[in-house]
């Protein structure tokens, strides 16, 4: 078995808080560059081509990626909790079995949703109420996506492995460069040779095939515990079971979210072109928050599966209530910046008077709930770091996806606005925060007693 070099693990071993400050950080800022590809095509086709085309890029479209994208993110997880606990004992033949599994997997599950998402691109836009005017385009933005989903599925699978074992550094450099490729490639494409949707999409989709290389190529040039080899990319089943327990339940949690979105996508739709216009830039603004909340919850995901490896059981408990706090603070903070400038921010995507004011009310009874979330974040990120995803999945199917639903049900029924349907997300995420922090502190008491 090849030597490595004993380095002493900063996630066990350091001050909690400053460690998870230097691994939150070039996470929120990866997520950050993430967004723009999506962000700056709508930037883009809002001021060059029209609202039109941004409701097409931003709208039902942005949705179905959503789903199928945080579904995979989910079951990435798996590998990356599993990855973690195994990195976190030392244990270099299971890491390595686990990185070559979650790499096969990746480019088996990119090749089957990616021909099907191009299939049924027509379908699903049409199932969507998506308006009329926008299905044609919307249809070719979604199937050049598509094409290209191994890019993607290959760059989030590498980039969780990566933070797995501590590294949150790379990502977010690949993730600069190929950004800067993305907003030159939309100005060529959208700007200068005219192309609208079509050359969005195309921008995206290869800057996501230069990020999916690098982290690739990261991870096959690594000289630490974890090394990727092109030849041992397969699936070792013992692994893949472990990770889909894990993974799994979380990609289907993240699809109950996702798909409750997009029942309020579907209501939102029948409001017309100028509400589905101001929710595609409003899904651009609050990205702020969900970028910081979702890389504390990255964060302690790692944290505390590091340390759960480890054996350190009271580092797990710490570091999540340090976390908590942290993820709290900062979404105060962003809360009154965009209440305060929302209308600035609105202004920057398209000067339509009757988008910016739907756009305003939407802001004004959403933003104010966001650091409720902090609770569901963290909590559930430290339940996944344990390898406990099975009870956090049944409360995100009860207390968001069903009550979500009942809730739209019974508002398109009786008073049929935009505030009310909206409102199903603050009054979600409290039920949903309140059964997270019960099961929480009930399942933490009993840590001591789970076999590493």
């Amino acid at each position: 078995m090849k030597q490595h070099t004993q380095i002493k693990n900063q996630i066990t071993e350091g001050v909690i808080w400053k460690q998870l400050l230097i691994f939150f950080f070039p996470i929120v800022f990866g997520t950050l560059f993430q967004q723009l590809y999506n962000t700056v095509d709508t930037l883009v086709l809002g001021r060059y081509v029209g609202k039109e085309a941004l409701a097409s890029v931003g709208g039902s479209s942005a949705q179905i990626v959503i789903l199928i994208v945080g579904f995979f993110t989910g079951l990435s997880s798996g590998a990356s909790v599993v990855i973690a606990q195994f990195f976190g004992a030392q244990d270099e033949r299971r890491v390595q079995q686990s990185l070559h599994t979650a790499y096969a997997f990746s480019v088996i599950g990119s090749v089957v949703i990616g021909l099907l998402g191009i299939l049924m691109a027509p379908s699903l836009l049409r199932w969507m109420n998506t308006p009329p005017e926008l299905l044609k385009s919307s249809i070719i933005y979604l199937r050049i996506y598509f094409a290209g989903i191994l890019f993607i599925f290959i760059y989030n699978m590498g980039s969780a492995i990566l933070r797995a074992i501590g590294d949150s550094k790379h990502p977010l450099y690949y993730l600069i460069f190929c950004c800067f490729v993305n907003i030159v490639l939309d100005l060529l494409f959208v700007v200068l040779f005219h192309m609208g949707v079509t050359g969005a999409a195309l921008a995206t989709l290869l800057s996501q095939a230069v990020s999916s290389l690098l982290v690739t190529h990261r991870l096959m040039t690594s000289k630490d515990l974890i090394q990727l080899k092109r030849k041992e990319i397969r699936i070792h089943r013992t692994v893949l079971r472990a990770q889909l327990r894990i993974g799994l339940p979380a990609g289907i949690q993240s699809v109950l979210y996702n798909i409750t979105n997009i029942i309020i996508q579907v209501a939102l739709n029948s409001f017309g072109t100028d509400t589905v216009a101001a929710w595609s830039v409003y899904g651009k603004l609050d990205a702020l928050f969900w970028m910081a909340s979702g890389a504390f919850g990255v964060a302690i995901t790692t944290f505390v599966g590091q340390n759960f490896g480890a054996g350190k059981y009271d580092r797990v408990r710490k570091s999540t209530l340090v976390c908590l706090g942290m993820d709290l603070g900062v979404s105060i903070v962003l809360t009154l910046f965009l209440l305060l400038a929302r209308i600035p921010l609105f202004r920057l995507f398209t000067s339509d008077t009757e988008v910016l004011r739907i756009g305003s009310i939407m802001m004004t009874h959403i933003v104010p709930w966001f650091t409720v979330f902090a609770f569901v974040e963290v909590l559930s990120g430290a339940l996944r770091g344990i390898g406990d995803v099975v009870v956090p999945t049944l409360i995100t199917l009860c207390g968001v996806c069903l009550l979500r639903i009942v809730w739209i049900v019974g508002v398109l029924q009786f008073s049929p606005t935009i505030q009310n349907i909206i409102f199903s997300y603050p009054l979600t995420w409290l039920l949903s925060a309140i059964l997270f922090a019960a099961y929480y502190f009930y399942r933490i008491k009993k840590i001591g007693k789970i076999p590493a």
